[in-house]
């Protein structure tokens, strides 16, 4: 389904048929609909949707398609937030190539498992699935890795997540296709393994991992930003502890935004937590978990590994329009959600067919079967919803337990709130719930579609020393919201934050209003989920964007950026 008309586009159609067959390259409306519609925001056309095989067949495309003068999309496993990863409207000057990089799974262990290299495919659960069985664990282990998001996917956008000593997801080593000022495509080996000279062979070397130790260099770069776990412990610090536009992680592959092609990335792995801890908190005073916070990441030798906030209201929001998911989760494990995102897409285009059925069909059937679901929650997590406003979860290795366990015996001892030790069911209950409220406003909207207009979902990542973390709107902003869902990566200072916009008011028209307040706070964002086309990127990310890609050949329009050929202004 192209968006404008193209001299080339048949032609180069047939090319890219030749190159991967018929079958993946994927053009008619209901083929590309679950490509070209982000899991929660943006959609628009594409000429096609191509489906390579191998990383030769990637590079084969890619190159393709800038000979035909075409934009190029990358895609992974599209679960991001911000629409950063599919096409926005139709006012591109150029037809539209989607790759989709589910068919290139894959990763190889070097270093008997302290590291692993990553094909563009491969899902965070894969990883974490074959590094469990050496007693490893990848640098990202829970959150979006329940919906299949990929590796690459991660480093491309500085992927956050929730665990507190690893910060974002970053590594200097890394093999892509970058294009440059004279419009061609070039491969880069910056992955520190030697390869060869030719592109193809190194491809096929690589993906077959048919490299040995000797050709493996050990100081080519960092694996992961290692300098995190200090820079998190400065709560007196005026500036956030992590945000996607921060230049001090950004690096060829890391923070690309899809302005490169990446065909593999190399990481730091890391010893598995084994018999860790989780404390369950609960308070109605933010000044109670503000001095916790402050107090857990400067006082102990050792930092949790996670500290996870849920607002009541999220919690409550999560209970009801997540269940579905956490019990599916718990039943088949995370590795069956791609499978089932993938079934509940291909309902929704089949139902679109039928013009008198009812828009998010599937939302609204999956929401009414899930009142058959018994509950999933603990009683002493429903007791503390009951009597507390804001909750906290804190996962501790065995060596931290008695500390940790001792410290919060005292302190709540002379404070409000209170917490109680989970049972290893319970904890990962808890995490669980706390990860289902990511998805939970997206089926809230769809359910209640006459009243809500659309969502406001921000990422934000608060100042290092801002004691008033917990939002107040100003009430003319307030009244135009019916749902506000509050959940986050408490003790990086990381909110998520979801507002369901009644109707008939302008959701966009919202966000915007909101965003003052933030900037006035010293707060960033988006904190973790890249600018995509919901953000206006700075002026510092548009100038990195420009050396990546400075043909705006890769992924245009995303920080709100021109979406011509070559950056030309709008006006042009």
């Amino acid at each position: 389904m192209s968006q404008v008309p193209s001299q080339v586009s048949q032609s180069l159609l047939e090319s890219l048929k030749t190159i991967v067959g018929n079958h993946h390259v994927l053009t008619t409306e209901a083929e590309t609909y679950r490509f070209r519609h982000g899991f929660r925001f943006g959609s628009g056309s594409v000429l096609a949707v191509v489906q390579p095989g191998s990383l030769v067949e990637l590079w084969r495309v890619a190159q393709a398609c800038v000979q035909a003068g075409t934009i190029v999309i990358m895609q992974a496993a599209n679960t991001g937030l911000t629409g950063g990863s599919t096409p926005d409207g139709n006012d591109y000057d150029r037809d539209i190539v989607l790759i989709s990089t589910l068919r290139l799974t894959g990763s190889h262990l070097i270093g008997e498992g302290r590291q692993v290299v990553c094909l563009p495919g491969a899902t965070l659960y894969e990883l974490e699935s074959k590094l469990a069985a050496i007693g490893r664990e990848p640098h990202s282990v829970i959150g979006s890795s329940c919906i299949g998001a990929s590796v690459l996917g991660g480093i491309s956008n500085n992927s956050g997540g929730a665990l507190v000593q690893r910060g974002p997801a970053y590594t200097e080593m890394a093999v892509y296709g970058q294009v440059g000022q004279d419009g061609q495509l070039r491969l880069v080996n910056h992955l520190g393994i030697e390869l060869g000279n030719d592109p193809e062979t190194i491809l096929s070397k690589l993906q077959a991992g048919t490299f040995t130790d000797a050709d493996i260099s050990w100081d080519a770069g960092r694996g992961h930003d290692g300098d995190y776990v200090t820079h998190v412990r400065d709560v007196d610090a005026n500036t956030p502890a992590r945000y996607n536009a921060d230049p001090a992680r950004w690096h060829e592959a890391a923070g690309c935004a899809g302005k490169l092609v990446v065909f593999a990335v190399r990481l730091d792995t890391f010893p598995a937590n084994k018999n860790a801890s989780v404390f369950y908190i609960g308070t109605n005073s933010t000044d109670e978990l503000e001095d916790l916070r402050r107090h857990v990441l400067t006082a102990f030798e050792e930092l949790p590994i996670a500290g996870e906030y849920i607002h009541r209201d999220a919690f409550n929001i999560a209970e009801k329009y997540g269940k579905d998911t956490f019990a599916i989760i718990r039943k088949f494990g995370t590795g069956f959600l791609p499978k089932m995102f993938a079934m509940k897409s291909r309902f929704d285009i089949f139902t679109k067919k039928f013009g008198f059925l009812p828009v998010n069909l599937s939302d609204r059937v999956m929401q009414a079967l899930s009142v058959l679901i018994p509950n999933q929650l603990p009683q002493r997590m429903l007791d503390y919803r009951d009597q507390f406003e804001h909750h906290l979860m804190l996962k501790v290795t065995e060596t931290l337990t008695p500390a940790m366990r001792a410290y919060l015996q005292e302190y709540f001892g002379k404070v409000t709130g209170s917490f109680f030790e989970c049972t290893p069911d319970e904890g990962s209950r808890a995490f669980l719930h706390r990860f289902a409220a990511a998805g939970a406003a997206v089926r809230y909207r769809a359910v209640h579609h006459r009243e809500a207009e659309d969502i406001v979902a921000l990422d934000v990542a608060l100042r290092r020393n801002d004691r008033e973390w917990f939002e107040t709107l100003p009430q003319e902003i307030e009244d135009k919201i019916s749902v506000k869902l509050y959940y986050g990566h408490f003790l990086c200072h990381v909110m998520h934050q979801d507002y369901v916009v009644k109707k008939g008011y302008n959701a966009m028209a919202v966000e915007h209003s909101m965003l003052p307040g933030l900037d006035a706070r010293g707060a960033r964002y988006p904190a973790e989920h890249n600018v995509g086309h919901l953000y206006e990127a700075p002026e510092d990310m548009l100038a990195h964007y420009r050396t990546l890609d400075p043909c705006n050949c890769f992924n245009p329009g995303i920080g709100q950026a021109t979406k011509k050929r070559n950056w030309l202004a709008e006006s042009v």
